[in-house]
């Protein structure tokens, strides 16, 4: 299983930090994120959102293995 982090307000939305979750790919994660959490999802898809996979910013789906690491990271921003 892929270990899930969600960092910052997606950590607040979900309700968790880290999470074992049992799939394949990026976008069957995402998926299947969205369906159990409408408003995490819509969250997660806005621009800005990034998929980190083992300590790698990913922009297109990615085949995930069981011992992979996913995080998903909101926009950064300050003054």
């Amino acid at each position: 299983m892929a270990r899930v982090l969600m960092f910052g307000v997606l950590q607040d939305l979900a309700g968790w930090r880290t999470r074992e979750i049992d799939t394949t790919s990026l976008s069957a994660l995402t998926d299947l994120l969205m369906t159990e959490d409408a408003v995490l999802g819509e969250r997660l898809s806005r621009p800005g959102v990034f998929a980190v996979v083992n300590q790698t910013m990913v922009r297109t789906d990615v085949i995930l293995a069981p011992d992979d690491e996913v995080a998903f990271v909101p926009p950064v921003s300050g003054g």
